[in-house]
C-alpha cells in the first residue's frame, strides 16, 4: 500500500499572502485553454473562415475571461443547488463564501455553456460553432483541476483491495484503510485520455455540433466509470440504483451528447 504523501497545500508564503497549489493549477488551467486555442484556430472550419467571421487570438482570449466568469458562478450555484439545497436555502448568504469549498463539474459546466451563449450572441456566431471550437480545449483544464484536488488530498476514492500496487491510504478520511486515488483516475481519463481523443477527432471537418457532443459522451463515460472508484458525498451517500450523484448527473450529459451528434449528423449543414 502507498501512503498519501501529505503535500502541504500552500506553494509559496510571501508573509500574510499565501499561494495555493489547488490556485496555481486553476492557472495552469487558464493557461492551457489559451495555448490550445490559439492551436485550434488552425483547425477546420476555423482556419478557412474569412472576414469577419475569421477566429482570432482575441476571441480565443475573450473567451477564456467569459468562460472562467462561467466556471466560478456555475460551479458555485451548482453545488448548492445539486449537493446541498436545503443547507443553502437556510443559509442563503453562504451561497457567496466560495473560500470554504463546494464547486461542482456540472454546475460549472452550464456556467460555462451560458457563457458560450452569451459570446455567441454579443460576436453574432453560431452557437455550435463555439461549443465546437471550446470542447478540445477542455479536458487539460479538467485534468490540472484533478491534480489540485489530489494535491489537497481530497475527493479520493472508495476502499481499495491491499493487493492493489497503487492502492493509498488517505489519513484525512478518518480511516487507514487503503483507498483508489481516484482523483488519479479522473486525471487520466476524464483529463488525458478524454484530450488525446478529443482533439484528435476535432482536426477533421465535422458537421457543426459534432465535436462538443463528442465531449458531452466522453466525459460523461468517463466521469461515470470513475465515480465507481470514488467516494460518494458523505452527505448524500449512494442513491438509487446504486448510483451516486456524479453518475446520475453524467446520465444526461452521455444521452444528450448522444441526441446531438446524431441531430447534428442528420443537418444538411456543412
Amino acid at each position: 500500500m502507498l501512503m498519501y504523501p501529505q503535500i502541504d497545500p500552500v506553494a509559496l508564503q510571501l508573509g500574510p499572502l499565501a499561494i495555493h497549489w489547488y490556485g496555481l493549477t486553476y492557472l495552469a488551467a487558464f493557461g492551457l485553454f489559451l495555448w490550445l486555442g490559439t492551436r485550434r484556430l488552425k483547425h477546420p472550419p476555423f482556419n478557412r473562415l474569412q472576414g469577419e467571421a475569421a477566429w482570432t487570438r482575441r476571441d480565443v482570449e475573450d473567451l477564456l475571461f467569459q468562460g472562467v466568469v462561467g466556471v466560478i458562478v456555475g460551479g458555485r450555484l451548482g453545488y448548492c443547488l445539486f449537493y446541498k439545497p436545503a443547507y443553502y436555502l437556510s443559509h442563503p448568504l453562504e451561497v457567496f463564501a466560495v473560500w470554504e469549498g463546494g464547486m461542482s463539474f456540472h454546475g460549472g459546466l452550464l456556467g460555462v455553456i451560458a457563457a458560450m451563449v452569451w459570446f455567441a450572441v454579443t460576436r453574432k456566431r453560431s452557437w455550435l460553432q463555439v461549443v465546437d471550437f471550446v470542447a478540445p480545449c477542455v479536458p487539460t483544464g479538467l485534468a490540472a483541476g484533478r491534480i489540485g484536488n489530489f494535491i489537497n488530498g481530497e475527493l479520493w476514492g472508495r476502499f481499495a483491495d491491499p493487493a492493489l500496487p497503487w492502492a493509498m491510504v488517505f489519513p484525512q478520511s478518518g480511516s487507514l484503510l487503503p483507498r483508489h486515488p481516484s482523483q488519479i483516475y479522473q486525471f487520466l481519463m476524464e483529463g488525458l485520455l478524454l484530450f488525446v481523443l478529443l482533439w484528435l477527432y476535432a482536426q477533421k471537418e465535422h458537421k457543426p455540433g459534432q465535436v462538443a457532443a463528442v465531449f458531452l459522451m466522453g466525459y460523461g463515460t468517463f466521469r461515470f466509470i470513475a465515480e465507481y472508484f470514488r467516494e460518494p458525498d458523505a452527505y448524500l451517500g449512494i442513491l438509487s440504483m446504486g448510483m451516486s450523484m456524479g453518475q446520475w448527473l453524467c446520465v444526461p450529459m452521455i444521452v444528450g451528447g448522444a441526441a446531438m451528434w446524431m441531430w447534428a449528423r442528420q443537418r444538411n449543414v456543412a
